[in-house]
């Protein structure tokens, strides 16, 4: 499984790439806190909402520690996408957010 920090997140968003990152946390945590731009797609609802996804576009999992977006990211990579797991989480991102 690829990983990715949040800190090379950050610095990617800094650099104005064109970062799609995928929330898989629950509603009510998204609308506490969110990193700007997101998809959001809690993981219950993976399996039912990845046709939403292109499997030639890169994506970045994202959740609240790392558990539920490496969960994810497993179960994306076995379908054929190219996904990557943001360890840490949103517990370890000190960049930007969007609250409420």
């Amino acid at each position: 499984m690829k990983e990715i920090s949040t800190e090379q997140v950050e610095q990617l968003l800094k650099a104005g790439e064109k970062v799609h990152l995928i929330d898989v946390r629950e509603v009510n945590e998204v609308q506490m806190e969110h990193i700007p731009g997101i998809m959001h797609i809690p993981l219950g609802l993976l399996e039912f909402r990845m046709h939403e996804l292109d499997k030639k576009t890169p994506y970045i999992i994202v959740c609240r520690s790392g558990g539920r977006s490496g969960q994810a990211t497993a179960f994306l990579q076995d379908q054929g996408y190219d996904v990557t797991n943001m360890v840490g989480g949103m517990l370890a991102w000190q960049g930007i957010v969007n609250r409420g």
